[in-house]
């Protein structure tokens, strides 16, 4: 798997790969060593264009900055610039060895030194790749183009000292196994196992960014599997672990128990599946584990608005944005009532079909019936034209004439659901034309009860 010459020419016509090797052949003529490297390499090897290209260097960052007035240091990763060339933003980072770890989140400091220490540290081998733009020449000191060639996730040296010196190490590899389509070393795979509980030490934030890109490769569904197997998940969102094992109606769900009907449901993303829908998707059936009866069959009465409070505690918990997790949650809490839709009148048809998250509600009724076996998208594709003929004969409404926070300062309401409430109920106002301007949207509002 050679880099072609084809590759090669593609991106470096393109206006991002022409400032990238601006970059290059700059710190070069400066009489600094200098590669692209990780990624983009990879990237380049599998035939693909590139999307970030990152720039390795022994200039330090003081040396850096002085070559490109338009840069500034940034704190992470350490030893890091930012440069502006033209239009494009390009990370250049000076070779370096991490020199201690603090506790398997991120090294404390760092050693700036050479090509050779820079590649040891690196993660996988299919990462340790560097590509030189001026003289196409590749170094590859860790066999990183056969183990791509292979499909192989392969950490560079030993395997637990690479993950005593970043633990997200673990949660990287599952994401590029199903990033590729891969494989694990067998001791890449015994190390991923054997310190899994070192996840345990990575703040919400960095939990939460790996698990947004797991679920946006190719074969998320995989990479899920893995996090359960190799013992991951609990250490990362105990509430989804549990999920296996629980099983479901026969009748309805031949895919398998609520474990088998998510990864089903992950598998079905596409494109058009943002990531806040692939999250709700992820958690929306996360309550059946709580809501487990045997009745006349197998029933999760509630389940619903019970996964809706799971999800908004897992993810408040890994550190998501407020907004997002009332937006998640909203869609979870109202999965099941899809049946319903085709029954109300036309006024509250208004209610859901105007609401700003229905779309993201119709794609996880799609997702959740694409997850079951067998799959009947009648009832969708009822509501779906339902809901066109219904935006093609209503005009949509005037915006809010209140927000959240105008409604915090005129009722010293809190944040939290209660605003939610009330922007509902000034909509459906506003929808009957009870509330026609903002002087009475102020009167409505303030005379509600419990709001002031």
């Amino acid at each position: 798997m050679p880099l072609s010459k084809k590759i090669i020419d593609t991106t470096l016509d393109s206006k991002y790969g022409e400032q990238a090797y601006r970059v290059v052949e700059t710190l070069t003529d400066a009489g600094f060593d200098t590669w692209w490297v990780g990624g983009c390499v990879r990237d380049m090897l599998s035939g693909q264009m590139p999307k970030d290209i990152d720039i390795a260097t022994a200039a330090t960052p003081t040396e850096v900055l002085m070559l490109f007035s338009k840069g500034k240091e940034v704190p992470r990763p350490l030893g890091s610039v930012r440069i502006r060339v033209g239009r494009f933003v390009f990370e250049v980072t000076t070779f370096r060895q991490e020199s201690a770890v603090s506790d398997g989140r991120i090294p404390e400091s760092v050693t700036f030194s050479t090509r050779v220490e820079d590649a040891k540290r690196r993660d996988f081998t299919i990462n340790a790749m560097y590509f030189h733009p001026i003289s196409g020449e590749l170094y590859d000191p860790y066999e990183g183009e056969a183990d791509l060639k292979e499909r192989l996730i392969r950490f560079v040296g030993d395997p637990a000292e690479r993950i005593r010196h970043d633990a997200l190490r673990i949660m990287r590899a599952v994401r590029f196994r199903a990033r590729i389509d891969g494989q694990y070393h067998p001791d890449t795979y015994a190390a991923l196992r054997d310190n899994a509980q070192l996840v345990t030490a990575l703040s919400g934030i960095r939990k939460l960014e790996e698990l947004e890109k797991l679920l946006l490769t190719p074969r998320a569904e995989r990479g899920l599997e893995d996090m359960w197997e190799l013992n991951i998940l609990p250490h990362v969102v105990l509430e989804l672990h549990k999920c296996k094992g629980i099983p479901q109606p026969a009748d309805y769900h031949h895919e398998g128990d609520v474990w088998e009907h998510t990864l089903q449901c992950v598998k079905s993303y596409n494109d058009d599946h943002f990531i806040d829908v692939r999250l709700a998707a992820l958690f929306h059936d996360a309550g059946k584990a709580e809501t487990f009866s045997l009745k006349e069959r197998i029933r999760f009465d509630h389940h619903a608005s019970v996964s809706a409070e799971i999800a908004e505690t897992a993810l408040g918990r890994i550190g998501i944005s407020n907004k997002r997790k009332e937006k998640i949650s909203w869609i979870i809490k109202h999965h099941m009532m899809m049946g319903s839709f085709l029954e109300m009148n036309e006024e509250r048809k208004a209610h859901w079909y105007f609401h700003q998250w229905f779309p993201e509600l119709l794609q996880l009724f799609w997702l959740d019936v694409a997850g079951t076996t067998p799959s009947d998208f009648s009832l969708y594709d009822a509501i779906v034209q339902d809901y066109h003929r219904f935006l093609d004969s209503h005009p949509r409404p005037v915006v809010l004439l209140l927000g959240g926070k105008e409604i915090m300062e005129l009722t010293g309401l809190k944040p939290g659901a209660r605003i939610g409430e009330v922007l509902d109920l000034l909509h459906d106002a506003q929808m009957r034309h009870d509330v026609t301007n903002k002087k009475e949207a102020i009167v409505f509002v303030t005379s509600l009860d419990d709001v002031v």
